[in-house]
């Protein structure tokens, strides 16, 4: 685990007080947190039901991050125009060892949004939408870096908003299934399997 990213010089940006900064240091220590995981499990540190159960662990905590930007008062950025953040980058082959790790269960079903009458199935990934997520939190937190913090603020919690809440939401939603059916259905097969010996000892006890 690296340090935490320190805190941005934020002189040249009078939006930010004092409660927001502690505000998005605490949002940034997060998000950093999520990428570096993620990195950790796509390059293989925890395989099968372990990286399953990381990875819904560390979706859980950034959801967290996620929760207190969306229930904040909007936030609005010092300049009419996003500045740029630098490249984007490349997460392609985070994403496909993702995919490889979680062959099997990658794919999933998922209501897109719940209020809509009938409601709309799409399918969708589980490395395409953890990718997704890091992508649009690293965007952020090249900003935070970079002294911006009521850009990577508003960013945050605009993404969170209009993309990777939803995918993270859907995400956890996949995780948690994953690991309901390792565990319950395991339960059941173990039961099954007494019931079957219990039926063999029945039988060679009255030939």
């Amino acid at each position: 685990m690296s340090e935490k990213t320190p805190a941005p010089d934020t002189s040249d940006d009078p939006v930010v007080h004092s409660d927001l900064e502690d505000f998005a240091q605490q949002i940034a220590d997060q998000v950093e947190s999520f990428l570096l995981a993620l990195q950790a499990i796509a390059r293989g540190e925890a395989t099968g039901g372990r990286a399953v159960s990381l990875l819904l662990l560390e979706v859980s905590q950034v959801l967290l991050a996620g929760g207190r930007l969306g229930v904040h008062t909007d936030f609005t950025p010092v300049e009419k125009y996003e500045p740029d953040a630098g490249p984007d980058p490349d997460l392609d082959t985070m994403r496909l060892r993702l995919a490889v790790l979680l062959e099997g269960v990658d794919a999933y079903s998922e209501v897109f949004d719940p209020y809509v009458d009938p409601p709309e199935m799409v399918s969708s990934l589980l490395s395409d939408d953890l990718t997704s997520i890091a992508s649009a939190l690293a965007h952020g937190l090249r900003h935070f870096r970079a002294g911006r913090v009521s850009e990577a603020l508003w960013w945050w919690q605009f993404s969170y908003v209009s993309s990777w809440g939803n995918e993270a939401s859907s995400a956890l939603r996949a995780l948690q299934s994953v690991v309901a059916h390792d565990r319950l259905d395991a339960e059941f097969e173990s039961e099954q399997d007494q019931v079957a010996a219990a039926d063999a000892l029945l039988e060679s006890a009255n030939p």
